[in-house]
């Protein structure tokens, strides 16, 4: 494969016409794309009311792979009607998480009994009946409920009511696995936990932080509004263990001359070793008081705890810094000049900053910079955590989560007349270490991959096989289908958010609720997650009781819910009416009055962490390929990083000097959670030595358990490895890469039999 010098550009237009191809030509997939429907990938908000392809500032053209690639995955053929006698699940368990993708659409229900090895259909009421019976046996705390963020506001309220009536506060989203540490270490910051700016503000910047982020790859339509800050003669820093060709340089489709020519995105790119971050943010406050460089006067007026945090700035040593961050002197320095200099900046960041153990510390020595400058309560200027599925923000302002806000807890048992469960309830991790101890017999999962999100996949997988039944809703096979097995697993085929029959909403990550309008099925026999969850919990909980289940099958009903109960969503109860979308109040601050107990925002100390590692050790972070969302793989192939497969570990030439190995050697890389042997070792000169790269979620085997305390998010972009030598390297054929199981059996080679099979 080429090296590219540019992200985006011509290759990703004739992908466009590639995809199209594949679904029966580029009018029937434009008129997918155009839809009034808001994108199924990231939280940028495209579409709704505007129909698709359209931004929050009105702009058209927007399209970018990822959703191509959402669409193009929901417009599959059905998956074949032997499949499920054909294919076993050891022979699923073979299949990639591309191929289990591509095997087509789901549109029957399906059982996996435990009395034999295959999945096989069943009928809705058959499946519905079993579910219900079981959740008639087990006690509510037995249970444990997920949602991901690809659902509706509609269904997320609606599961999260199920189960709270039903009796347990046992509710979780995939937030805790990516931006639960931003949405706790903002709350701490300034008493908001979503971005502070909406889209104007953020193409209003002069400077631009974008820390521990990959856009270019997972939220490209952003790359657009990057382009336009340097554009506008202002500036982009980047900062990135990883030097990635799209935050380099960028051809953005939907602009001619960017097209044509290129965009360059980064003015400054630095490379922090992998948990150096929290050093570095530190390190540049440290310089700006050196410099006399704060607003004191911002601070004084409107912010608490700046004596103490200038006086441990002060008391710490450059030496310290540069040692836990890996950045030097001269390079601190030029960060803080440009800062400086600036009027108006935005903070942006990722999974770079969250993934780690004191994840919400990052968070808040990013809020900590801002602050210091008076870079929060103003137009153009803020904080934005860059949010992944579509929903994941909206699914949380809903109520998914263990324990419920004070005021939306009194308004649910207000509006409905019934106490709710006061017990604490069960976060992600905690209900999968909880299945594994047999304290939970039921899971629930509303789309997205449990399995295929967890750290120490070994452990997940074994922790789903103590559940009595484990239930699952999506629209395609993934992973957790193949190796997050109960005792008994069904799966429920749904409808994807543009076959809808009714509308529904989405919450972008810039807090502005978006109507979706549904529309045709593509296949029969797929249904709505609204009429599932209603319907189940009618069968559980009888339809005589406080809430009459069979209204709550009505999308409409559900938003009358949703606007008298969540504080700030009054305007959904008439939005079928207006069609109006709107930013839900009181999250942007264009005004330095915070919303805390004494409207004042709170900076906060940390201790600077220690690099983590042994020697012979390296760091290793799990990313996403420019070819895949989240867990869902769409190319084998990452085109930016010029990668052909994904059974790699990247790493610095220098790192492979050192360790003895060559380019191309298959190597065995271990952790204290697993290993994997037969993993190719690949020269990669674009990481900081020290540090090395693996594709998510193959490495998840890799990945400990360990979590930041504060948010319970796991630490998937910090994580200590050995390397070690297993061969010569590959010519010709190379071997398969396979998990180490702790007896040192090797289980769960790849296999190439899905795509011959789908």
């Amino acid at each position: 494969m080429r090296e590219r010098k540019t992200g985006g550009g011509w290759p990703a237009v004739w992908y466009t016409f590639r995809k199209a191809r594949e679904v029966g030509g580029i009018v029937k997939l434009w008129k997918a794309m155009r839809s009034k429907n808001a994108c199924k990938t990231c939280a940028l908000g495209m579409g709704g009311q505007a129909g698709g392809m359209v931004n929050e500032a009105g702009h058209f053209p927007e399209v970018c792979k990822k959703s191509l690639q959402a669409m193009a995955s929901d417009m599959q053929g059905a998956v074949r009607r032997d499949f499920f006698e054909t294919y076993s699940l050891p022979q699923l368990q073979a299949f990639s998480p591309r191929e289990l993708e591509t095997c087509g659409r789901l549109t029957t229900p399906l059982i996996y009994d435990g009395q034999s090895q295959y999945y096989r259909p069943i009928e809705w009421d058959d499946a519905l009946a079993r579910i219900a019976a079981r959740l008639g046996e087990v006690s509510p705390d037995e249970t444990f409920w997920y949602v991901s963020g690809r659902s509706s506001n509609e269904a997320g309220f609606l599961l999260q009511l199920f189960a709270r009536i039903y009796g347990t506060n046992n509710v979780s989203n995939c937030s805790y696995y990516c931006h639960q540490a931003s949405g706790v270490g903002l709350s701490n910051s300034i008493g908001v936990s979503t971005a502070t700016v909406n889209l104007e503000d953020v193409e209003g910047a002069d400077l631009v932080f974008l820390i521990g982020a990959n856009p270019a790859s997972n939220h490209p339509r952003l790359m657009r509004t990057l382009m336009q800050t340097r554009r506008n003669g202002g500036e982009v820093i980047v900062i990135n263990p990883v030097v990635e060709t799209g935050l380099v340089n960028f051809s953005v489709p939907s602009d001619v001359r960017s097209l044509m020519f290129g965009s360059a995105i980064a003015s400054l790119y630095v490379q922090p070793h992998i948990g150096g971050d929290l050093a570095l943010l530190t390190g540049i406050a440290k310089r700006l008081d050196e410099m006399k460089a704060t607003d004191e006067a911002f601070l004084s007026a409107h912010c608490l705890g700046w004596e103490e945090l200038r006086t441990q700035l002060r008391a710490l040593s450059w030496e310290d810094i540069h040692m836990r961050s890996g950045v030097d002197r001269a390079t601190i320095d030029e960060m803080a000049r440009r800062y400086a200099r600036a009027k108006n900046v935005v903070f942006a960041w990722t999974m770079g900053i969250t993934h780690h153990v004191h994840g919400v510390a990052n968070v808040e020595a990013i809020a900590n910079l801002a602050l210091v400058r008076g870079m929060v309560g103003r137009p153009n200027a803020g904080l934005m955590p860059i949010r992944g599925h579509s929903n994941v923000q909206g699914i949380g302002s809903v109520g998914v989560m263990p324990k419920l806000k004070d005021a939306i807890l009194q308004r649910l048992e207000s509006h409905f007349g019934v106490p709710l469960p006061k017990t604490p309830g069960l976060d992600t991790i905690a209900s999968i270490e909880a299945a594994a101890a047999g304290q939970l017999k039921f899971g629930f999962c509303l789309g997205g991959n449990l399995f295929g999100s967890n750290p120490d996949a070994t452990f997940a997988g074994q922790a789903m096989q103590q559940l009595d039944m484990a239930v699952y809703l999506n629209t395609t096979l993934n992973t957790g289908h193949a190796h997050g097995l109960a005792k008994e697993t069904i799966i429920l085929p749904v409808l994807a958010r543009d076959e809808e029959p009714e509308p529904t909403t989405q919450e972008s990550m810039f807090s502005l609720v978006r109507l979706s309008d549904g529309g045709p099925a593509r296949h029969k026999g797929p249904r709505s997650e609204i009429a599932i969850l209603s319907d189940l919990a009618r069968r559980v909980l009888g339809s005589s009781g406080p809430i009459r289940w069979d209204q709550m099958a009505t999308s409409g009903q559900i938003r009358e819910s949703i606007s008298r109960i969540i504080p700030g969503w009054e305007q959904l109860g008439q939005i079928d009416r207006t069609r109006q979308e709107f930013h839900i109040p009181g999250r942007r601050l264009s005004e330095a009055r915070f919303p805390t107990p004494t409207a004042k925002a709170t900076l906060h100390i940390h201790e600077l962490p220690a690099l983590r590692g042994g020697p012979g050790q390296l760091r290793l972070m799990t990313v996403r390929s420019e070819g895949q969302f989240n867990t869902v793989v769409y190319e084998d192939y990452d085109l930016y990083r010029n990668q052909t497969r994904r059974d790699i570990v990247l790493m610095h030439p220098d790192d492979l000097a050192r360790l003895g190995l060559v380019a191309d050697q298959p190597v065995r890389v271990s952790s204290e959670a697993g290993a994997l042997s037969n993993v190719i070792a690949r020269s990669y000169d674009k990481i900081k030595a020290g540090n090395v790269l693996m594709y998510y979620p193959e490495a998840n085997v890799l990945v400990t358990r360990a979590v930041d305390p504060a948010s319970r998010t796991p630490a998937f972009k910090n994580v200590a490895v050995t390397v070690e030598p297993m061969g010569a390297p590959v010519n010709g054929a190379p071997p398969t890469m396979e998990i180490v199981t702790s007896d040192a059996a090797e289980t769960g080679p790849s296999s190439r039999a899905g795509m011959r099979a789908c």
